[in-house]
């Protein structure tokens, strides 16, 4: 994780350029994590005239005075608007911390004395969930995840092939674990979250996009959330 600090207040009027669709010719929005210097243009002239409303208009800009034009087929519907993506940055799929071998004999275990507590019980169902869940935690805790592209866009916010509309969103928040700043945000899909990892540097930026739009509100911690938590202060596996 890059220890970059926090980007000063300046930082965000490239994005609010960005939302208007107003860029200037010397930036873009590149995958590295918001909007920089292009690399094939050089310094432009501070003499320069700003680009015109219809050159704008035909790089996807809207103009200030835009308003959308109503459907002659749905009465009180708008005509659709093309996608564009105001920001976009590429980090690791999940938090992960790498485990010691510690870890994985507290987990063995505690999942071998409740199996037998279960065998003797005679709940032998419960046995194989018991396993199910030690070997996807197993897998979970050793393999390494892979960088996906994550990008917010004028529909919603894209995780690699998966789009979620900003209709679909609610409140968002951000945990800090292993180190790394963990965005959530409500979602109306199962399992009613999605979660994605930010760069330090990047936080701003994106916490500026999403207030146009969603509640930066963490809710309160449901019943599985509150008995991990107890299990966890309770039985440290480190």
């Amino acid at each position: 994780m890059s220890d970059t600090a926090t980007q000063p207040a300046s930082a965000g009027e490239p994005v609010r350029d960005a939302l208007r669709g107003d860029l200037p010719p010397n930036q873009e929005v590149n995958p590295g994590g918001g909007v920089g210097q292009s690399q094939q243009q050089s310094t432009p002239d501070q003499n320069q005239a700003p680009q015109s409303p219809q050159a704008n208009q035909e790089a996807g800009a809207l103009p200030d005075d835009f308003e959308p034009e109503r459907s002659r087929v749905a009465p009180g519907l708008y005509k659709p608007l093309p996608e564009r993506t105001i920001f976009e940055w590429r980090s690791a799929s999940r938090p992960f911390k790498k485990r010691d071998r510690q870890f994985f004999v507290t987990v063995f275990v505690i999942a071998l004395l409740v199996s037998l507590i279960l065998f003797f019980s005679g709940q032998f169902l419960p046995i194989a969930v018991v396993i199910s869940v030690v070997f996807l935690l197993y897998v979970l805790q050793v393999i390494p995840p892979h960088d996906i592209n994550h990008s917010i866009t004028t529909y919603g916010i894209h995780l690699e092939d998966n789009l979620y509309y900003w209709e679909e969103m609610g409140r968002f928040w951000f945990e800090e674990k292993y180190g790394q700043q963990v965005l959530s945000i409500e979602t109306l899909r199962f399992p009613g979250r999605v979660t994605m990892i930010v760069p330090d540097e990047n936080k701003p930026i994106v916490v500026e996009i999403l207030s146009e739009v969603l509640l930066e509100q963490k809710p309160e911690l449901s019943l599985y959330e509150r008995v991990a938590l107890w299990f966890q202060e309770k039985v440290p596996l480190e």
